[in-house]
């Protein structure tokens, strides 16, 4: 996704780049306006996911603690996270700068990488057996590689955006930012069946970077510090994950970070890793029930 989708999300330096394109004498142009539109619809999703809005008889919500933190690419515009065998696999996004990257997590160095063509935006990425499956935003075009040498060894189309994407061993599970997540045969890309996320409140939309974890589809809520967790089987969100104030401010100050988004789990080790775009840290951490 672009920074906030591009649509509804000011990071620091766009905002920068605004004041330079539209100075004081076009205060009113359409193009200002437009700008103060979206920033405005930017703090409207985050109401929406507030703990108020939510109401007093949603799902249960949880808190976190820092287990640990480590080194992470600031540079990387992080749209996928997967933990296989000691080494975090990403995906990162934007045109020109999207990858397919296997990194150490201990010192966040690359061991491995290779370039999208830059016509492609890249986003979620998944472990199936032997191959890494990488979907693209808005071309509608998935990349299927070699996990040991990255090499592509096949592509594939769908028909809607391509967000995040994950695996309960059996199928691939893919977002496309609505509450609609498809299941994807593993041989042939093709749509095996839907479901629909719904909270108590209403379908849940702007799924974003998903990641399965003990029977349960964990997905970023985009444009919000939120994971939602889901029951696969109907659908229904079992609780929320509230990472408020994860990055350290100081980073925020200084840095020209985006939105949180990532998530890995390390299954045999039990291990839960977030990052966000462009955050220079990757963090392991521990649930904590608010109630």
């Amino acid at each position: 996704m672009l920074p906030g989708r591009g649509l509804f999300e000011l990071s620091s330096s766009t905002a920068m780049l605004f004041r330079g394109v539209f100075p004081v004498r076009k205060l009113f142009s359409p193009g200002f306006l437009l700008i103060c539109a979206l920033a405005y619809l930017a703090v409207s999703v985050r109401a929406m996911y507030s703990e108020e809005s939510l109401g007093a008889n949603s799902e249960p919500r949880y808190g976190y603690e820092v287990i640990n933190s480590f080194p992470h690419d600031p540079g990387a515009f992080t749209q996928g996270l997967v933990y296989h065998d000691g080494y975090l696999y990403e995906g990162t996004g934007l045109h020109g700068s999207s990858s397919l990257r296997k990194v150490r997590l201990e010192d966040g160095s690359i061991a491995k990488e290779v370039d999208l063509p830059r016509r492609f935006f890249g986003e979620g990425i998944a472990i199936y057996g032997d191959k890494i499956i990488q979907l693209t935003w808005q071309e509608q075009q998935g990349f299927v590689y070699d996990r040991e040498s990255f090499a592509l060894v096949d592509n594939f189309s769908y028909h809607t955006e391509g967000w995040g994407i994950t695996t309960d061993g059996e199928y691939l599970i893919m977002s496309d930012g609505t509450p609609v997540l498809t299941y994807l045969d593993p041989t042939t890309f093709r749509p095996v069946r839907k479901i629909t996320v719904r909270s108590l409140e209403g379908p849940v939309a702007r799924l974003n970077e998903l990641e399965y974890i003990k029977g349960e589809i964990w997905a970023n809520v985009w444009m919000t510090d939120l994971i939602v967790r889901i029951d696969p089987s109907p659908g229904h969100v079992t609780g929320w994950i509230d990472l408020a104030g994860l990055l350290d401010p100081a980073h925020r100050q200084s840095r020209n970070v985006d939105v949180l988004n990532g998530i890995a789990y390390d299954q045999d080790r039990d291990r839960l890793f977030v990052t966000g775009k462009l955050w220079p840290r990757v963090y392991e951490i521990r649930l904590i029930p608010h109630r």
